[in-house]
């Protein structure tokens, strides 16, 4: 049914005159969260390797690592549809910020679950423990992504996404610098089961979702609750960009995913040189760098900024950003990654004024670097999986 301004107004936390509300804070303590869930996301592959040496396992029993995770996102979400379907959509009625606290909540749950999983030793207790957590994620995904688009004026709304999704990639860069440190070398202990190192930096992560559960509780974000009668029905897929976007994301990430499991064992293999896993985890932050540095650029490019601010943007974003990999991975052999980030500022500015012309772009120079990477050997391999 249609809701009145006032009523719209009111169910945002809006004034109806006078100077509008600032968003500001709101938007950065959303940003913090963005950048938690993708600190511990990429996770996910270094316990891959981690579990395959400890519990013997098979590739296909290593990866129930993300099955796991990522499948809770698929139940989760099917779930939340169903009922949306039903009844309307659940978060309308909760608030977006009470949905932020229910998936904190979860994750942290499942966080803790890592401490009894350690102690039995037990990898199926590790998968429920991922599953949890998951679901977390799932749930903060759902309230977070929309919630970040309605903080503001809605011709930027993408680019407000594109950006806190950015730092959700500064996240996934750092996460497996600080992982593979914690867990492949800090919490390792000799003559121990080899699983005792995940304790430690899961019971902090535990509290940190408690934390930051509690500080939003508190915290003055508008709800962002609908009063009016939610009608349910399954309307959005009648729209063929909604079918062709889910498939496009559906695509996108069984990519990242997939790529981004198994690199610590691919760069283990003699072919790419052999290396540790310890010091292949470090390889990740170029990996999972790469998105952070094509997230920012694309929020850039698709902002509303003047034609030569954003020229300027796209040429120096992959520079500063390659120069902060390089310190922070320790990598000094990364000539050919800076050769590959070149031709991503090419990319970028043939793309950036059709969204449709860029998707469609990208998806083909990812086909040509998995090519390259699978046909060829050493370092032009290595760089081009992790480009």
């Amino acid at each position: 049914m249609n809701i009145s301004e006032a009523e719209k107004r009111a169910d945002r936390g809006t004034e109806p005159r006078g100077r509008p509300r600032s968003y500001r804070g709101p938007f950065a303590a959303m940003t913090v969260l963005f950048f938690m869930w993708g600190f511990l996301t990429v996770w996910n592959d270094i316990l891959i390797p981690r579990f395959k040496e400890v519990f013997h396992l098979s590739y296909f029993e290593a990866m129930l690592v993300q099955f796991a995770f990522f499948g809770a996102y698929a139940i989760g979400s099917a779930i939340y549809y169903a009922f949306s379907v039903i009844g309307g959509d659940p978060i309308n009625r909760i608030g977006y910020k009470n949905g932020v606290i229910a998936g904190l909540l979860l994750a942290a749950t499942g966080s803790a679950l890592f401490l009894p999983a350690a102690a039995h030793v037990s990898y199926p207790l590790f998968l429920l423990a991922l599953f949890v957590v998951g679901l977390g994620f799932t749930l903060l995904q759902i309230a977070a992504n929309p919630y970040v688009t309605i903080l503001g004026d809605e011709r930027t709304a993408s680019s407000r996404l594109n950006l806190s999704q950015a730092f959700n990639s500064v996240g996934t860069t750092l996460g497996p610098i600080v992982g593979g440190w914690l867990l492949l070398s800090v919490f390792v202990q000799r003559g121990g089961s080899g699983v005792e190192s995940v304790k430690g930096p899961y019971l902090c992560f535990a509290a940190a979702f408690l934390l930051l559960a509690v500080f939003f509780w508190f915290a003055d974000l508008p709800p962002f609750t609908t009063h009016a009668q939610l009608v349910g029905g399954a309307s959005a897929w009648k729209h063929p960009h909604t079918l062709f976007g889910a498939l496009a994301i559906f695509m996108y990430v069984g990519g990242e995913v997939s790529v981004g499991s198994t690199i610590i064992n691919f760069l283990g293999t003699p072919p790419l040189g052999g290396i540790s896993h310890a010091e292949a985890s470090r390889f990740l932050a170029f990996y999972w760098g790469g998105l952070m540095i094509g997230r920012f650029m694309g929020a850039f490019a698709l902002s509303e900024l003047a034609s030569r601010v954003k020229q300027v943007l796209i040429a120096v974003i992959p520079l500063v950003a390659f120069g902060v990999i390089l310190g922070i991975s320790g990598r000094a052999n990364a000539a050919g990654y800076g050769i590959f980030l070149g031709a991503l500022a090419v990319a970028f500015w043939i793309g950036q004024r059709s969204p449709q012309r860029m998707l469609a772009l990208f998806s083909g120079v990812i086909v040509m670097l998995l090519a390259l990477g699978m046909s060829t050997t050493g370092e032009t391999a290595k760089w081009a999986i992790l480009a």
